[in-house]
């Protein structure tokens, strides 16, 4: 397999917000995510952006609707379609430490930090669930037993 491009991730997402530029601040504020690029549009939308975290890199973008859609469907908020249909799971140092912050910022907490343990054979994790403000829905999680190697 070809290595990626320079400062690219294997595997990156793209999130759409009815208003991504206040998402965007909000993102790092509450989620201590970076902005590695921002393109604003002349109507005041995001045309795109890259937020990191470490070596993630998550694409936000203003709304695409109907006749601005791209690969034939349009890019649109939870809110506006009243459903959610990906979560986003980043790896941190402290999940519970990360939880306080976005729970500070607004952050709907929907699963409080706790260990999810997949048995022996398995490894243990200790996560959060929270909505952001246009509820997507994110996990943040640490691992605290690796899997045990065979």
């Amino acid at each position: 397999m070809k290595p990626t491009p320079i400062d690219w991730p294997r595997l990156s997402s793209a999130l759409f917000y009815k208003d991504a530029g206040a998402m965007i601040d909000w993102l790092v504020n509450a989620f201590d995510l970076n902005v590695r690029i921002r393109v604003d549009g002349e109507n005041g939308d995001i045309i795109h952006s890259e937020l990191e975290y470490a070596e993630a890199l998550i694409m936000v973008s203003s709304e695409r609707a109907v006749e601005a859609q791209r690969f034939g469907i349009a890019g649109l908020s939870p809110l506006t379609v009243n459903a959610n249909t990906q979560s986003i799971m980043i790896f941190v140092d402290d999940v519970d430490t990360h939880c306080k912050r976005a729970r500070a910022a607004g952050a709907v907490i929907v699963s409080e930090p706790q260990i999810h343990d997949y048995g022996e054979e398995y490894w243990a994790d200790r996560s959060y669930g929270a909505l952001d403000p246009e509820n997507h829905s994110w996990w943040f999680t640490m691992r605290v037993r690796d899997q045990p190697r065979k």
